[in-house]
Parts: C-alpha cells; structure tokens; sequence
C-alpha cells in the first residue's frame, strides 16, 4: 500500500455523471463531471432512461479524463469505489458494473458505496471533523438528522414522512414556471422576493420529534397560485418572487425547527467532546440556508461545518472520499454486491413511510 493511498471513484445515482481521485491526505487529484441537467430540463425533473444512457455515454471517457488529469493510469489507483445505491437504479448499475470490471481487470479492491455515506463524510473531506457530529442531510431525494458516529455507524433521529425538502423545491419552481434544478431558481427569486406575504404552512414544527413533513407545502404553494389566478387574472413577477422567498422561508424554518430538537438530544445522548453540526447534501448549497445554520449551531455552542459549494451535489469527490474512509479501516467489498435502489444509513431504524421488497425507503 502507498504512504498515501489513492481511490477512484464513480458516482451515477442521478442525473450526474462524475468521476474523480482523491489521495488519503486530502488532496482531490482530479475531478471529472457532466451535469445532465439541460437533457432533463425540458421535463422539469429527472428521467430515469435518459439519465442512465447519459452515464452509458459519458462514463468512460471521464474516467480518462480523471486519470489524465491526475497524470495517473489505473494500475496507480489502490481501490476502486462506486456509488451502489441508493439512487435511480439504472444509473446505480452503470457505475457498479464499470467499478467492478476495473476492478477485476486491474487487481484492485472494489468497494460499494452508500451514495448517502458520500455525502455524510464528504465534509471532513474539507475539514477536520470528529465523531460523533451531527449530519443534516438535506437533499433533492433526502432530508434526515442522523449522528455520525462513525464510518459505516449511523443514528438517525429524524427524517422525512413523505417529501423530501429539495424535491419541495424542484417542485415549487416546476409549479411556478421557475425552471430546472428548483432550488437554485428558488433562490434566486427568493432574494428580491417578500417572505412574509405568504402564509405558508411549518408542517410538524408544533410537535415534538426530528421527523419532517413537505407535501403539505406544496399544496399550499399550490393553492397560493391558483388564488393569485383567480384574484388578479394570472401570477406576476413580483408574485413569483413572493412566493418563492415565502416557500423558503417556510423550508428553512421547519427544518431549523427540527435540527433545534436534534441538537438537544445529540447533546444529551452522546455529550461529544467537540459538538458539531454539519450539513451536506445538494440543498446544503442555499446560502440563506447555511447562514440560520450557522446561527443556530452558535447558539447551542456547537461548530458548525459545510462543504464547499461544489462539494454539495453530486460528485465522484465524495464518493472517493467515502471508498477512501472505509479502505483506511481495512474494509471492501466482493464483486457480486448488488446495485441496490433502496439503502438507508441506519439499517435499523424503522422505515418511515414505505418498505417493499427492495428494503426500507433511504
């Protein structure tokens, strides 16, 4: 094994197709990524075939790109990490099945990755972070408290019982002709918009608990738009921006309301010697967002983490980083691990709000 150990990692779970090294010293030696979102904007979300035959198309040639840019050939690299759930399965499987033929073909560990792992450990990619922190996991297909008490050893206190927050944003937008990705068009409407001239609905924040609940805003959105239509004819700008800066206003306001009762019971449970709160995950990217975090971690005496904005969505940095966290530790997987749709980070938590057979919803 190299002083510094060196992994290659693959991310195709969604609508990004990335590839990337990282050495055991932090250094990101090369990053390779196409974003896919003009292919699905005209939908206004992802569409799973046409996601999976972009990562068909583009995988390979990143790949190269990655080890040219590193100036590296495979035989450098001391593992090989893919995500292998959860996520859009078709695309899960192109990364798995790359990950495992280079593998096979060059001698190397393989090693599965919990796509949701890459994102929980992503931020001491960036930063000297402890265990046990605190993790909101705030995404487009996740929103979840957990504690990361270690790699591959996870609590989670909270979740979602129906939407996930960064879908309540790509919906929004989709719903008021924002475009695609959501979130971003949200908040850029939101800065020059009133967040308090809509009365939107804080689902869960007058009950105890971490669990969180969006479905219900967005109908309210919804229900806001259709009343401007009736009332004045149609949605204007000034309307638009409104309503966005309320819609995230409100998304702000449930989930600090519910990482306020994770830190007391993080706090309480585990009395870590350096609390810390971190978020990560695409939405962890909204600036307003990360600025009432950073308060509310101050409050409560606690450090508070964010990966860089590029280190937010999805990316095959974080991925290598987690392949990285779990090889460090002595830890690979076997060839025939399966692509799996479905993978929460605590197995052995209750699910939710779904389980088939495929397992329990993420």
């Amino acid at each position: 094994m190299a002083q510094h150990p060196i992994i290659l990692g693959i991310e195709t779970s969604c609508d990004e197709t990335a590839a990337a090294i990282v050495s055991a010293d932090k250094r990101v030696l090369a990053h390779a990524l196409w974003s896919q979102v003009d292919a699905h904007a005209v939908y206004g979300g992802v569409v799973p075939e046409i996601a999976a035959r972009a990562h068909v198309d583009h995988l390979d040639h990143l790949i190269r790109q990655a080890l040219s840019q590193a100036d590296m050939q495979l035989c450098d690299v001391d593992a090989i990490a893919a995500t292998a759930g959860p996520g859009l399965i078709g695309g899960v499987m192109v990364g798995v099945v790359t990950a495992k033929a280079m593998a096979l073909g060059a001698g190397k560990p393989f090693i599965a990755v919990n796509h949701l792992e890459g994102h929980a450990l992503s931020p001491r990619l960036t930063a000297d972070i402890a265990f046990p922190y605190l993790l909101l996991l705030v995404s487009g297909g996740h929103c979840q408290l957990l504690v990361v008490k270690g790699v591959g050893r996870y609590h989670r206190l909270g979740s979602t019982i129906d939407d996930a927050a960064g879908e309540a944003f790509d919906k929004t937008a989709k719903l008021l002709g924002l475009g695609y990705p959501g979130g971003p068009a949200i908040e850029l409407a939101a800065r020059s918009g009133d967040p308090k001239r809509f009365s939107l609905p804080r689902p869960l924040t007058n009950k105890p608990g971490c669990n969180f609940s969006f479905s219900g805003l967005k109908t309210a959105v919804r229900r806001a738009a259709e009343a401007l239509e009736s009332e004045q004819g149609g949605v204007h700008d000034r309307d638009l921006c409104d309503l966005a800066a309320s819609t995230q206003a409100a998304i702000g306001d449930c989930l600090i309301n519910r990482t306020k009762h994770a830190i007391a019971q993080y706090l309480e449970d585990y009395a870590p010697k350096a609390p810390a709160l971190v978020v990560a995950g695409g939405v962890a990217a909204n600036e307003t967002l990360r600025q009432r975090l950073t308060g509310l971690a101050q409050d409560h005496g606690l450090a508070f983490y964010a990966p860089p904005l590029w280190l937010c969505t999805d990316n095959g940095a974080m991925i290598a980083w987690a392949g990285m966290e779990r090889f460090q530790i002595g830890q690979s997987d076997p060839l025939d691990s399966p692509a799996r749709p479905r993978w929460p980070l605590d197995e052995t938590a209750p699910p939710l709000y779904g389980h088939g057979q495929k397992g329990a919803k993420a």
